[in-house]
């Protein structure tokens, strides 16, 4: 990881937690003191915050940060940021509600424009998660989820849902960095992301869209039921 990408995640975990306070002024300087960092490597870090809308910058007033009103909250970044700090519980159920309502859309339509190619890999995507259903918090399942649900999006032909793609991938990577996934998977939503595929593969979009559904409200369930 480069340098300002390290600044970078340390000064969106501060903005994001409330650390820092929307409309207090920072000077560049001040942060690369206190975290032992090159003004360079500080100074890209903030243009990258600025172009999230996580502040703004002026010659004279230095830095601002903004609202999370102004923040763009479907940013990678931010809702990587978001489910290491506190609020991580909502940003969690926030983001199944997102998933609710694009996910079975985008298998229904998968289920009429997925190519061969696109089919094949969502079932070689599950066979990949039955495989290491033993180790559902390891990075080999969560590869193979993160695959399924990428491949999903896209094969929607709807380059809207595409563009989703590393959010959800967020998801499904955070809720492994954050300890939420069980060491075996649930049967239940393996299941579930085999009846995708295969109803995918007949060209059966309501129940493609219906296994979706099931496979979010499950996720959402899950995380209702964590402590806060």
């Amino acid at each position: 990881m480069k340098v300002h990408d390290t600044i970078l995640d340390r000064l969106g975990e501060r903005i994001v937690s409330g650390q820092v306070p929307a409309g207090e002024r920072l000077v560049a300087a001040d942060w690369g003191e206190e975290l032992g960092a090159s003004r360079t490597a500080v100074r890209e870090a903030v243009r990258v915050l600025e172009s999230l809308g996580m502040v703004s910058v002026r010659r004279k007033s230095g830095i601002t940060i903004r609202p999370s009103t102004d923040w763009m909250a479907f940013a990678p970044e931010i809702v990587r940021w978001r489910l290491r700090g506190a609020g991580r519980l909502v940003q969690l159920h926030e983001l199944s509600e997102l998933r609710a309502a694009v996910e079975p859309a985008a298998a229904r339509l998968a289920a009429s424009t997925a190519d061969g190619v696109a089919r094949a890999a969502l079932g070689a995507a599950v066979q990949d998660m039955v495989t290491h259903a033993d180790r559902a918090n390891g990075a080999d399942y969560l590869a193979a989820d993160v695959r399924f649900h990428a491949t999903l999006l896209r094969a929607s032909g709807n380059s809207m849902f595409a563009g989703l793609t590393a959010v959800i991938e967020e998801v499904l990577v955070g809720r492994t960095e954050q300890e939420l996934m069980p060491q075996t998977a649930d049967e239940t939503a393996l299941r579930l992301h085999q009846e995708v595929a295969h109803a995918i593969t007949r060209r059966d979009g309501e129940a493609a869209a219906r296994a979706m559904t099931a496979i979010v409200d499950e996720a959402d369930r899950a995380v209702q039921s964590l402590p806060l």
